[in-house]
């Protein structure tokens, strides 16, 4: 069953998202208003070391006022390609410049709600730069055994539906 999205109008916007109001004809013929959010693309990367590390930030989301763990992210800019983007988060919210990234994943986090898009890359090179651009992203930035990552989901300390499923392939693509 298909639903069909006749039109819409935005309801708010500013550059990070927009709102919109969609009238939506279900598959017995109603409509229905259906209220979304329109996103900028996410780019989300990280890096493995020899030791099977990964590199993950500790940080609060004042939304859910939670903490947790989690990979650098942020939004592509106009133009932007998304790798490349990938590897700016990376550095400016880590101070570990990428080697050559390898995509990992695309998930869609929301999309009962949401057109949102996270693209995830990896690496096993990167070269330390020194203190985070945007060191105030994370309260700490930690090597993390891969093999510890599955009971740190388990325990709710990567509370991200896209940093879980991510962490969960890179230990599977690792550890087998």
């Amino acid at each position: 069953m298909r639903w069909k999205n006749l039109s819409e109008r935005s309801v708010y916007e500013n550059r990070w998202f927009r709102v919109n109001l969609a009238d939506v004809e279900l598959p017995d013929g109603r409509h229905l208003d259906h209220f979304l959010i329109r996103l900028r693309p996410v780019a989300v990367a990280t890096v493995v070391n020899e030791a099977n590390e990964v590199l993950l930030l500790w940080r609060h989301r004042f939304i859910t006022d939670n903490w947790g763990w989690e990979l650098a992210a942020g939004v592509v800019e106009d133009g932007e390609d998304i790798a490349r983007a990938a590897a700016r988060e990376m550095e400016e919210e880590t101070g570990w410049r990428p080697g050559p990234l390898r995509h990992l994943m695309t998930v869609e986090p929301s999309n009962g709600l949401t057109d949102a898009r996270h693209h995830i890359y990896w690496t096993d090179e990167a070269e330390y730069l020194g203190d985070p651009e945007d060191g105030f992203e994370s309260d700490r930035r930690e090597w993390v055994p891969l093999k510890l990552v599955p009971d740190m989901i388990t325990r709710g300390e990567v509370p991200a539906a896209n940093m879980a499923a991510a962490l969960l392939l890179l230990h599977h693509l690792r550890l087998g």
